[in-house]
This record gives C-alpha cells, sequence and structure tokens, in this order.
C-alpha cells in the first residue's frame, strides 16, 4: 500500500463489548465488596466502578461519546489518523507491539491519553475487519494480483 492513499474503516457501535465492559466493572465492584473491611466504602467504591465501566462502555465500544473514536485510515506501515466523533482527527505512529485474534485487534499507538485501539470483529464489516486483522499482522493490505505475461511469440 502506497502512503499516498489511505485505506478508511468506519466503526459500528458494538453491543457485545460493551456488555463485556460493564460486566467486567461490576466483577471488580464485586470484588471490592467482598475484599473491604469497611461496608460503606466497598459499596461505594464498587458502584463507582460499575458507573465508570458504563461510562466507558459508552465511550468506546457504543460510540457515543465526543471523544469516541469512529473511525480511523491507515496511512502506510505505521501511520494511523483516528477519526473523532466530534469532527476532528488525531494522527499517530501505531507501535510493533499488535495483538490480532479472530474476534479482536489491538493496536498500540503513540499517544499521551489513548495508548491502544480496541477493534472488535462486530465493529467492522466483516471484509473490512479481515482486511485490518491483515494490516496488523503483516504491516500492509493485500493487492490484486497481476495478470501473467502472454508468452513472447518468436
Amino acid at each position: 500500500m502506497s502512503t499516498a492513499s489511505a485505506t478508511r474503516f468506519r466503526f459500528s457501535p458494538s453491543h457485545k463489548l460493551a456488555r463485556l465492559i460493564v460486566v467486567a466493572h461490576g466483577a471488580a465492584g464485586g470484588a471490592v465488596i467482598v475484599a473491604s473491611q469497611n461496608a460503606r466504602l466497598g459499596w461505594a467504591l464498587a458502584v463507582l466502578l460499575v458507573l465508570l465501566g458504563i461510562a466507558a462502555a459508552r465511550d468506546r465500544a457504543l460510540l457515543r461519546g465526543p471523544r469516541a473514536i469512529r473511525g480511523f485510515a491507515l496511512e502506510g506501515s505505521e501511520e494511523i489518523s483516528l477519526e473523532l466523533a466530534r469532527g476532528g482527527t488525531l494522527r499517530s505512529r501505531v507501535g510493533a507491539r499488535r495483538w490480532v485474534s479472530a474476534q479482536i485487534v489491538i493496536l498500540t499507538l503513540a499517544l499521551p491519553r489513548r495508548r491502544a485501539l480496541l477493534v472488535t470483529a462486530d465493529m467492522l464489516a466483516p471484509e473490512a475487519f479481515r482486511r485490518l486483522r491483515l494490516w496488523a499482522l503483516w504491516g500492509r493490505l493485500p493487492g490484486v494480483a497481476s495478470m501473467p505475461r502472454e508468452p513472447a511469440s518468436t
């Protein structure tokens, strides 16, 4: 892929990821209640953890926050341009640490606040998610094979 052309990806909200985030924060809240010596403090921290999970799910999975990333463009093997919900863009370099599975791609970013971009399979169309996985693994998108040449006649 050349650096002159960027490949764009547009996210859809992920309700599965939102549920997972809230459940994980709820489990952490439950652990705080069990481990806390002070029952009121434990319950207060548990409620705050669940509220934090709801806020994170709203922003990261449901894409409803003003700083939510709604899409991105790949510009070469290490450059990414993030499209924010409020209309702005952030440019960053993608770190060498990338994690790819059948359902999740995690890209580390060189940004001060958001250090990783997590993309689940239900956030993109199947073909777009496949292309993202290939880019994350190999640093480039698959090209179109050229037609075989005709043998020269003598």
